[in-house]
């Protein structure tokens, strides 16, 4: 009896095994895994890397060293493709631009120009004048006649004698290599008078600045001899735009800043 029944098991088994073979179907086996269609896939193009933003208001890096070795410190805002440099004092017995550039760089962030504009601030162009309140540095040059530019007055003991003779024109000549500036505004104050001062292609920006802060323009060239000056070598010389804000002496500084501030601003977004 079980040998008839195992016998009839066998018989169904070969039948069902035969009938699996007969249409084609087999059942892949793990050592032959079952094709499937290839999808052809374009490559993964990575995100280009977020530019720096640029926005601390405490980075200050040192770009040179007063003749008595005090830091000569610049700050740089924004990565946008005009660069401008803006430099708070170069008199030292001229400090109503301090106020000015500590109330700038988060003035410019809050206008929304870090994408347009790139902008450099230097502190102060002669620290050690500053501190003895002095209008030249310690080795009693003017910093602001120490220029090569070609009026270059060789014959002035208090211009340097030759020019770049002082570490702090040096710094300065450098970072505007380096920053490569479609403008430049300096912060000046005189006892005399109060104006915006431009050389090189600067007069419609000047106009501009005038008519928002009713400061009258002034061509450098028309006002004083000043050779071997910022303005005669960066401007005149080299062709950029420079604008001085010269202000008042003893001007309250709060009050000049938010007299100049929509015009400064204005000025740097070009």
């Amino acid at each position: 009896m079980l040998t008839r029944r195992a016998t009839a098991v066998a018989a169904a088994l070969v039948v069902a095994l035969a009938g699996c073979h007969s249409n084609g179907s087999a059942e892949p086996t793990a050592t032959e895994p079952a094709a499937t269609e290839a999808t052809p896939s374009s490559p993964v193009q990575p995100a280009p890397p977020a530019q720096a933003a640029n926005d601390d208001v405490n980075a200050w890096r040192q770009v040179g060293t007063s003749v008595q070795g005090r830091p000569l410190r610049a700050l740089t805002l924004g990565h946008g493709p005009r660069k401008v440099l803006f430099i708070g004092g170069i008199h030292g017995d001229e400090d109503e631009g301090t106020y000015t550039t500590a109330q700038l760089p988060a003035a410019f962030l809050a206008d929304g120009l870090a994408d347009t504009v790139t902008l450099t601030i230097l502190e102060d162009a002669n620290p050690d004048g500053r501190a003895a309140g002095s209008r030249g540095n310690a080795d009693g040059v003017d910093v602001n006649r120490n220029f090569p530019a070609k009026n270059f007055d060789t014959g002035t003991a208090a211009y340097g004698g030759s020019p770049l003779s002082q570490p702090e024109s040096r710094a300065v000549k450098a970072l505007i290599d380096e920053v490569n500036p479609a403008l430049v505004v300096v912060s000046h104050a005189w006892s005399g008078d109060e104006f915006i001062n431009f050389d090189g292609p600067a007069r419609e920006i000047a106009e501009r600045f005038s008519a928002a802060t009713g400061l009258k323009v002034q061509d450098s060239s028309s006002f004083a001899p000043t050779p071997g000056s910022l303005g005669s070598w960066a401007g005149r010389d080299r062709g950029i735009a420079l604008l001085t804000i010269e202000i008042l002496k003893g001007t309250d500084p709060q009050r000049e800043w938010e007299r100049i501030k929509t015009a400064l601003l204005a000025a740097i977004a070009g």
